[in-house]
Parts: C-alpha cells; structure tokens; sequence
C-alpha cells in the first residue's frame, strides 16, 4: 500500500522516471507472490502425483487436492484483464522443478504410512514423467 502513495506522489511531482522506477520494481514485487503461490500449491499438486506413483494407486481426497492445486496455479497465474498467463511455460517448470524435493519428502512422509525415507520413495517414481504430468494437468493437457 505504501508503494501506491509513494507511486501517487512521484507522479504528483512529475518524477515519471522514479515513477516508473517504483512500477517496475512493484511488477516484480506482484510476479514474486504469485511464483511464491504457484509454488506452494506446485508442493501440493507434485506430493500427491508421487504418492499416486509411487503407490500405485490414488484415493478420492488426493485427487481433489490435485484439482484444487492446478486449479489455484491456473487462477493465479492467469491474468485477468488482458488475458494471458504472469509466468511462462518455462518459468512454470522452474518452479516446479524446484518444488519438487519438498513435494518428495512430504510425500514420503505420507506415502506407505511414513514407511519410506525420500530417497527410497525417489527410487519408485519417474521425477520427469510426473513433472510433466503436472504441467499438463496445469496447461489442461492432461490425457
């Protein structure tokens, strides 16, 4: 909020280069919070495609969870008035790429009832097969 009347007072003054300075700079303040969403519910989206591979089977909450998670990444990332997406493809696959080892300890906390430490559950899944799944559930290109 401070930024706004810091913003509202360059432009009072006529200091459009500050102005713009201060626009750029609350440009990568809003991209920021959104790859931070993006990426808490990429953790989510990513602990319960691992346990669903790794367990070879699914339940009915992990796939609501996986739904609500892609759907959260979608509306955050979706721009609203000119349309379009904040983040790219690339940037997406970044973020979850980095999730994912948060995503995998979680999940083997969970996955077999805590049986597994990460590095085992590791071994039972195919990381790129279920990064990709979850970027095309994200771009709606799940199969």
């Amino acid at each position: 909020m401070e930024e706004l009347l810091e913003l509202q007072q360059l432009l009072i003054s006529g200091n459009i280069s500050e102005a713009l300075l201060l626009v750029e700079e609350m440009t990568e303040m809003s991209k920021d919070d959104k790859l931070n969403k993006i990426f808490s519910f990429g953790i989510i989206l990513l602990m319960h495609l691992i346990k669903q591979s790794a367990e070879k089977r699914s339940t009915k909450s992990w796939e609501i969870s996986i739904a609500n998670a892609v759907k959260q990444i979608q509306r955050t990332n979706k721009r609203r008035k000119t349309g379009g997406n904040y983040i790219t493809t690339a940037e997406l696959q970044e973020t979850l790429e980095d999730a994912y080892q948060s995503a995998l300890n979680q999940a083997a906390l969970e996955a077999f009832a805590g049986k597994y430490d990460p590095e085992t559950v590791a071994k039972m899944v195919d990381k790129e097969m279920i990064l990709e799944q979850a970027i095309a559930l994200i771009l709606g290109n799940a199969t």
